[in-house]
């Protein structure tokens, strides 16, 4: 039997863990940290100090950073939270460190001795921008001596630098709180922050081409309410609904009901966690194929996974109207099955652990 770790967890500090409504890295954060604790690790959990855990709770600062309405741009205030938990996690004698805080934690590794994995839950793709980016050019400069997971093979794939060891670990869900439906209302749903990457405009061209009801539910960050007033909101309707940011029971009523998730999104998505809750609950999953989708979603047995592009180059509208009008061809049931399969908690946090395991002194 192998012995138990002492583990240091690193929790963004925009959000508490858990978050109340929007916050996914979070939310995983939260699930694998409770996980641990029930296989009898010793954890330590870096993070505001509104969160609420199982294991230890050490906080930077009292509140998270999005309470005190602090901005994304400001990001001085990673910094200062980094830089305690390391400071912290110098003096406490961990076996593993393991950081969810992105590129801004990693120029702190060198100041410990403990080894450090870090996971990366944002795109770092060369692809996605016309230049790399500033961050991704000094990640570059460090990656070769850091240990990283990502969250899908082609959020790997779209990164391409070379790093000390990776792996890919798919977020897991609470497969226990997503309760399976056999039997949908007439409705499609769509759920994500309200932005033009996150294909809400797509979701609503192909649900009005396919005479069908759309509930959209999701975030609108302050800088994105022009966007939502201009483009979104002259096209609501008695069928075309937007039903604001939903606690996660709320939102657990929607995906049980829900004919199918639309998910047409725009840009490499690198998981998708709305993907995994709908199909949970035996939801199947419209989606354009970009990111994560295809490895998400078993296509034509859990949903359809739609080309992006048609024969003509265009967005490929027509081809979500025709998932749409077979969604009856997917069996729920196997929706269910697939999740237990592959993007449960325990599987999360059972490949996480193989980590740890493999770089602890």
């Amino acid at each position: 039997m192998r012995k138990k770790l002492k583990i240091a967890q690193i929790a963004p500090i925009w959000y508490p863990v858990p978050p109340k409504k929007y916050g996914g890295t979070e939310r995983i954060v939260y699930f694998l940290t409770e996980e641990l604790v029930k296989r009898g690790h010793k954890v330590f959990l870096f993070a505001s100090g509104d969160s609420k855990t199982s294991a230890k709770l050490i906080p930077s600062r009292k509140r998270h950073l999005a309470k005190d309405k602090i901005p994304w741009s400001d990001t001085f205030w990673e910094f200062e939270h980094f830089s305690f938990s390391f400071k912290k996690i110098k003096r406490m004698n961990f076996d593993i460190v393991h950081s969810h805080g992105g590129i801004r934690s990693i120029f702190f590794q060198d100041f410990i001795d403990t080894p450090v994995v870090y996971t990366f839950h944002n795109p770092l793709s060369v692809n996605y921008f016309q230049k790399m980016p500033p961050g991704l050019k000094i990640l570059s400069l460090h990656s070769k001596n850091l240990n990283v997971c990502f969250l899908s093979n082609s959020h790997l794939k779209l990164c391409k630098l070379k790093f000390k060891r990776v792996w890919t670990v798919y977020n897991g869900i609470d497969i226990n709180f997503f309760k399976f439906s056999k039997k949908p209302e007439n409705f499609f749903l769509w759920v994500g922050r309200v932005e033009p990457k996150k294909g809400v405009e797509n979701a609503i061209k192909a649900a009005k081409m396919a005479k069908v009801k759309l509930l959209l539910v999701g975030k609108i960050d302050p800088e994105r309410k022009k966007y939502f007033e201009k483009v979104i909101k002259p096209n609501l309707s008695r069928k075309i609904k937007y039903l604001g940011e939903l606690p996660a029971r709320e939102l657990l009523k929607l995906y049980r009901k829900a004919k199918a998730l639309l998910f047409p999104l725009e840009w490499d998505e690198p998981f998708g966690l709305v993907m995994a809750e709908a199909m949970a609950c035996g939801t199947p999953v419209i989606a354009f194929k970009m990111g994560s989708a295809p490895e998400v979603v078993k296509d034509g047995i859990t949903g359809f996974v739609v080309p992006f592009l048609d024969k003509r180059g265009k967005k490929n509208i027509k081809g979500l109207v025709e998932a749409i009008k077979n969604i009856e061809k997917i069996k729920r049931e196997n929706c269910r099955k697939w999740v237990k399969e592959k993007f449960t908690i325990e599987k999360m946090t059972e490949n996480y652990e193989k980590i740890y395991y493999q770089l602890a002194k």
